[in-house]
């Protein structure tokens, strides 16, 4: 799995505790912790962000939407600040603010 992590110093600290993590000389408590600290936070984005996202990808919000599995109207609802993007979408959206939208295609 991809992850992005803070620094390169965090991802082989992190990789290091996961492999400790599979031969269960740590708990999942404590890598709980180092999933924290190490990878970097998704933060929620702001409607206008999101159409800037999209206007910058220069799609539609139906093609934006099939990019993103999502609807057109959530889309819209995100945009206008209706709903809040979270979990997989709002991962999914961050990708596209950082890599572009061909990162998901």
């Amino acid at each position: 799995m991809n992850r992005k992590y803070k620094s390169e110093a965090m991802a082989s600290v992190h990789e290091t505790m996961t492999a400790l993590h599979e031969i269960g000389a740590i708990d999942k408590r404590t890598m709980r912790h180092f999933d924290e600290t190490c990878l970097t936070p998704i933060r929620p984005l702001r409607p206008k962000e999101i159409k800037r996202i999209r206007e910058r990808e220069q799609v539609s919000q139906s093609v934006f939407a099939n990019y993103l599995n999502v609807t057109p109207g959530l889309v819209s609802k995100w945009e206008r600040g209706e709903k809040r993007p979270s979990g997989a979408s709002l991962k999914l959206l961050t990708l596209v603010k950082d890599k572009g939208l061909q990162s998901v295609a």
